[in-house]
């Protein structure tokens, strides 16, 4: 451990116990992105955040979404969820058209064809989601990690209503894409 001038600048080392738990989330962080990413290209050609877009229209009223919501919602930078889009504007999957009550904004619409892609491709990736988070998990643990997960969200950034307003969103309409 680096050694540091006084007391008050010592960093606060994690202990072991620490140091397995932010190792076991840094690598699930990691891995899991990966695994989903991997199984979303080998069963439908789809990348992990291309798949959080269209299942995030999915779920929207009129499958539409401007831009800046869309971002937050596939958590993406706007440059990168506006490559993203254009991939998918080329594929017929999504179309963008200038906000009506928002000019500066752009609303993006899931189209019947990508509509269709993300329900043919939500099974097998429900599937995979199961096989990786859900079942390796009592319900006990299942319960665990949801309240790990927000109080995790909650530190990261106390004003996100991210998965609140997702889960709102899913459990209001059709069943999620996921």
């Amino acid at each position: 451990m680096p050694a540091a001038d006084d007391e008050d600048s010592t960093p606060q080392w994690l202990t072991p116990e620490e140091r397995r738990a932010w190792l076991a989330i840094a690598a699930v962080s990691i891995r899991l992105p990966a695994a989903l990413d991997r199984q979303l290209r080998r069963d439908s050609g789809l990348r992990l955040f291309e798949y959080h877009a269209l299942a995030a229209l999915s779920e929207a009223p009129g499958r539409t979404r401007r831009m800046s919501d869309l971002a937050d919602l596939a958590q993406g930078s706007p440059s990168r969820l506006s490559q993203v889009v254009t991939r998918l504007e080329r594929a017929g999957w999504v179309r963008r058209t200038p906000d009506p009550v928002d000019r500066r904004s752009t609303l993006v619409t899931l189209t019947d064809a990508g509509w269709d892609t993300v329900v043919e491709a939500a099974p097998a990736h429900v599937a995979e989601v199961r096989r990786l988070v859900v079942d390796p998990l009592t319900a006990a643990q299942r319960r665990q990690t949801e309240i790990i997960g927000r109080r995790l969200l909650a530190a990261i950034d106390p004003d996100d209503t991210f998965l609140d307003d997702r889960v709102a969103e899913a459990l209001a309409g059709d069943p999620p894409a996921c």
